[in-house]
């Protein structure tokens, strides 16, 4: 059961960082493919296309997105209730792995939870920048 459980983990950890690679190209390329067709359709009933959507299609660029303290506030709560999660899985690994051996019950939960400590203090940093940009200072 050890290894089975150990196997788990590599193909979990393997996986999760696939996903983390491939996966903002894949959605690029779905946003690509949307933009394509948006400017296919305008140009087809005639209407005028913007030249920041050419431009964008011609570079390698996509549309910005200017960063609202809103948008810095729902980043912050995704970012730190995710860290709270992984918190909660290493502590669950190292109350659930007690029982088999305390070592690796120590290491593989404190790793998960000190990895859910990254994305939990960035949220942190999401949140922290709200709150000095939600009142800017009036002139």
């Amino acid at each position: 059961m050890e290894h089975l459980t150990g196997m788990v983990v590599g193909v979990a950890f393997w996986a999760f960082l696939a996903a983390i690679i491939v996966g903002p190209m894949y959605l690029k390329s779905k946003e690509r493919e949307r933009m394509h067709e948006t400017l296919r359709i305008a140009y087809e009933k005639g209407q005028p296309v913007p030249p920041e959507m050419i431009a964008a299609l011609h570079s390698n660029q996509t549309l910005r997105v200017e960063s609202t303290p809103e948008r810095d506030l729902r980043r912050a709560i995704v970012l730190i209730a995710v860290g709270l999660g992984l918190c909660a899985l290493g502590y669950g690994m190292w109350y659930g792995l007690s029982s088999v051996s305390d070592i690796a019950a120590y290491v593989t939960g404190g790793s998960i939870a000190g990895a859910g400590a990254i994305p939990g203090l960035i949220g942190v940093a999401y949140l922290i920048l709200y709150l000095t940009r939600r009142n800017p200072p009036r002139a």
